[in-house]
């Protein structure tokens, strides 16, 4: 009889808990999972390039959106990745390495296609295994001109260039750059590397991506009393080289031979004397539309040049003169070691802090817009397309 009692007391829980579960499954419905469409392009879009150093296998490229002040996504990029992005803003290209055990194993280098209307994957392009790995620049991968055509920097450790046409997606060549590094494109056809005597090798190719010419200019750079920077800004089709001692030094590779203008220098004889120099990882930006010429300055010593910035000096480009002077404490903001600016009729410029916080400012009065903190861990390069 007990038993019968506790078997019914039994069967009537377990029934009164299924009318609860089956309640419960009328009532709740399951999640949804929903993939957010990417607003418009618009030139407040910044692209920051972190190569993740705890992990440096595992880079990213976040998307933010310096408007709405909020992070879009993110593109994943391998291992010290080099980026760049179409003429037309649509296709964000990374030349990244993997290898198959994670950190080692079969090497596999690649430059990878995401549609930066979705964030998605769209293509691959197999290269050969040679790519410099190194801290990001914005010429370890670059895009001809035309967009028709993509360099990307190969160190084995010879120099070298694999030149691939975008939109056949194929290899077309390897170009011997003779110990002279990186891509610096110009126009649709040329390309140039700088070498360590302070002279630039200057190749041509053909219609089918092949060297029908190469010219070494003179040496334009005094490497052993004041190396430049090589991450030069573009300007007026050329590119503006900026040495540790605050010199700027124009080159200009379009034609048969380079054009090299009068080098002109940032500081006065008190402000050199005090000790003011570039520095950081990616140290000047221009602004085309205004003319404008953005330095990120800090007061150093010979061996200085990677240290972040603690004010932005602003230069007319026309006249060469400083025209602005940003004190970045003043306004509660972090050392800087990398900066950018958008190229739109209300610009804004961008830094990013030794401890990888995204700073927008106003790029013509300087004053400041939004802190972003952290964004990545090792943050080093700005793109802005």
């Amino acid at each position: 009889m007990r038993l019968r009692r506790r078997t019914a007391a039994t069967a009537a829980a377990l029934a009164f808990a299924s009318a609860l579960a089956c309640s419960a499954q009328a009532v709740e419905k399951p999640e949804e999972l929903t993939v957010a469409k990417m607003p418009p392009w618009h030139p407040h879009e910044i692209f920051v390039v972190d190569i993740s150093m705890p992990s440096m296998t595992d880079a990213r490229v976040y998307v933010y959106d310096a408007d709405a002040n909020r992070l879009l996504g993110q593109i994943d990029a391998g291992f010290t990745p080099g980026f760049a992005i179409s003429p037309d803003h649509k296709t964000s290209y990374v030349s990244t390495t993997y290898f198959s055990r994670g950190s080692r194993g079969k090497r596999t280098d690649v430059v990878e296609m995401t549609d930066n209307a979705t964030l998605d994957h769209s293509d691959e392009i197999v290269i050969p295994p040679k790519r410099g790995q190194h801290v990001p620049s914005p010429y370890n991968t670059a895009f001809s001109a035309d967009g028709t055509r993509l360099y990307v920097a190969n160190i084995t450790p010879a120099a070298s260039l694999t030149v691939i046409d975008v939109k056949s997606k194929k290899v077309l060549s390897e170009i011997d750059m003779a110990a002279c590094v990186l891509a610096y494109p110009s126009g649709n056809n040329r390309v140039t590397s700088m070498c360590e005597s302070g002279k630039a090798l200057t190749v041509t190719l053909d219609t089918a991506g092949k060297e029908v010419k190469r010219t070494m200019s003179d040496a334009f750079i005094d490497v052993d009393r004041d190396p430049a920077f090589v991450n030069a800004s573009p300007w007026q089709g050329g590119y503006l080289f900026t040495t540790y001692h605050g010199r700027v030094h124009s080159a200009d590779f379009r034609g048969d031979k380079p054009v090299f203008g009068q080098p002109w220098s940032l500081l006065s004889d008190a402000e050199r004397a005090e000790g003011w120099r570039p520095g950081g990882l990616q140290q000047t930006a221009v602004q085309a539309k205004l003319g404008r010429f953005y330095v990120a300055m800090h007061k150093g010593v010979d061996g200085s040049h990677k240290d972040p910035a603690t004010e932005i000096w602003v230069f007319d480009l026309n006249t060469k003169k400083r025209i602005a002077r940003w004190d970045l404490a003043q306004q509660k903001i972090d050392p800087l070691i990398s900066i950018q600016v958008s190229e739109d009729a209300q610009p804004l410029f961008y830094g990013i802090t030794a401890t990888s916080d995204l700073v927008a400012m106003d790029a013509k009065s300087g004053k400041l817009r939004h802190v972003e903190k952290q964004v990545g861990n090792t943050s080093s390069l700005l793109v802005n397309p």
